[in-house]
């Protein structure tokens, strides 16, 4: 097995849990009104909400800003709800919502929210070009006509007018983005440097008015909230919240058995069953969205090639995961829509068969096989997943070297189009099928940059199936609209430069002391303010 690693990882991992096991010696128990927390918080780059794309950032960025519309997160089949909009009209033709902001909200710094935040919160996150703008832009939004399309008329109304008339839902649903969030413009504008729209300040600082602000961020180890007491949604009873990164199952099950921490979001099967059996303990299960998948750049000579990306299908041991390392965790899924969204697809045609996969190869001219790289970030179960893929590929003659990284080292390559075959996850930034079909079968432009999107992360141009993705978020007729995305997935599935392997099921352990701990399901994030000790 030949293995890069571009962090060291080994190294770094001991370091970290000498230093988590070291805190066991020193407090044993957490006070009632502080929530800590386990998890791997490696892949937050930035703390500003409209820059910021990976789910630990979502998981901080939830807590800490407000959106005009938003999820109730004990009940998340009610759909989108009011947020800092208390209410919303759609024209006639479908183009012009108008929200009216609640009164009397306050940001943390004391400021009033109107809707001059909101316009201006939404104008910045068009105007930056940060990789989540596209969740805007694509409704028509551009810096050279955001003035006139985004636009508050007075203190409590904000008008927005896209550029053709849109399934409401997916337009709303949207608006409930992370990329949405309302931030407050007042304090940003003080911190603007050479037009960045305070982008390097509030990379590292908040400015929101939601259940908790920043405290201090220190990158790949923690961050630190505090809870606004006067939060209009919610009367927080935890006071602060710690987020720890501990990429270590064990340590994290370790510290959660003592107590040091309140909550473990990344154990391994083995340690999930390991604390069965403690009372002071519980395991929730979740069906998230995510969605694990490896794709391959359409750059690469070998990997473009049809009967190729149709071998390695064959080559993934999808129920051999499932049933091992990844119990419990993870189902197999083998589409781009999570299970549960409108229009999911449960086929699931393929499965390891080496023979199979063989014989593909020969076909596209490869009999002997090739040599390749998997790219793929320092998290355990991916890198077991890659390692897995190493072995089977291997099987079929395809040998595989694995480069490691940190979250933001490899997302910077794959992002830069600089690698061969991803190990990665994708969850959905919204609660509507356009929010993946989007990013894995859309291509608007494949000269240009559109970093947001997979099928341009992975080269693969295709104008007709963009086409399509465009016409299913206008289709106003739910059950055609379903059936849309089940006809795109299908083709998708066969043809792609995509693998879905799995969905993800988490599983989060907790003190039964915790309560009220919603991780977000398949449509939202986790949200801190309705834990209670």
């Amino acid at each position: 097995m030949k293995i890069k690693n571009l962090l060291k990882g080994l190294a770094f991992a001991t370091a970290v849990s000498v230093s988590a096991l070291s805190a066991t010696a020193t407090y044993a128990g957490t006070p009632d009104n502080v929530l800590v927390i386990a998890n791997r918080i490696d892949d937050i780059t930035s703390l500003d909400p409209h820059d910021l794309f990976e789910f630990a950032g979502s998981d901080y960025s939830n807590n800490v800003y407000d959106k005009l519309v938003t999820f109730d997160p004990a009940d998340l089949s009610k759909g989108y709800q009011p947020g800092l909009a208390e209410s919303w009209t759609i024209s006639e033709d479908g183009k012009t919502f108008t929200f009216k902001i609640a009164k009397g909200r306050k940001f943390h710094s004391g400021n009033d929210i109107t809707a001059h935040d909101a316009e201006y919160s939404l104008r910045r996150a068009v105007v930056m070009k940060k990789t989540p703008s596209f969740i805007l832009t694509q409704f028509g939004f551009d810096a050279d006509n955001v003035d006139a399309t985004i636009k508050a008329t007075d203190d409590d109304t904000l008008v927005v007018t896209t550029d053709k008339k849109y399934a409401p839902s997916f337009v709303l649903n949207c608006f409930a983005a992370v990329v949405s969030s309302i931030v407050d413009s007042k304090l940003v504008q003080s911190h603007e440097v050479d037009g960045d729209w305070g982008n390097k300040w509030l990379q590292t600082n908040s400015a929101g008015s939601g259940a908790y602000s920043l405290v201090n961020w220190k990158p790949n180890q923690s961050y630190n909230l505090k809870v606004n007491a006067d939060y209009w949604a919610a009367k927080p009873t935890m006071k602060k919240i710690i987020v720890r990164h501990i990429p270590e199952s064990s340590t994290q099950r370790l510290l959660l058995e003592k107590g040091d921490i309140d909550v473990a979001r990344n154990l391994n099967p083995t340690d999930v069953e390991g604390i069965s059996d403690n009372s002071d303990l519980a395991v929730d299960n979740d069906l998230r969205g995510r969605i694990m998948y490896i794709s391959m750049n359409q750059k690469d000579p070998i990997l473009s090639k049809p009967k190729v990306r149709e071998a390695l299908r064959y080559l993934i041991d999808y129920d051999g995961m499932v049933n091992s390392f990844l119990k419990g965790q993870y189902v197999v899924h083998q589409a781009f829509l999570p299970l549960t969204y409108m229009g999911e697809l449960k086929d699931k045609p393929f499965k390891l068969d080496v023979a199979k996969g063989k014989e593909l190869l020969a076909e596209a001219g490869h009999a002997d096989g090739f040599d390749v790289e998997i790219i793929v970030r320092n998290a355990q179960e991916r890198i077991q997943i890659a390692q897995s893929v190493q072995n089977t590929f291997k099987q079929a003659g395809i040998n595989v070297s694995l480069t490691q990284g940190t979250g933001k080292q490899i997302l910077g390559k794959y992002r830069a189009r600089d690698f061969q075959i991803y190990v990665g996850a994708w969850g959905p930034d919204y609660p509507d099928p356009h929010t993946n079909a989007d990013t894995f079968a859309s291509n608007p432009d494949n000269n240009g940059t559109h970093a947001g999107k997979l099928a341009w992360r992975n080269s693969w141009d295709i104008p007709e199936m963009t086409a399509l993705t465009i016409a299913a978020a206008q289709e106003t007729d739910s059950v055609k609209r379903a059936q849309m995305y089940v006809d795109m997935q299908k083709e998708h599935q066969m043809n792609s430069p995509f693998v879905e392997m799995f969905q993800k099921n988490e599983q989060t352990g907790r003190r039964t002391n915790v309560q009220g701990f919603y991780t977000g399901s398949a449509v939202s994030q986790v949200v801190y303010w309705t834990v209670t000790k």
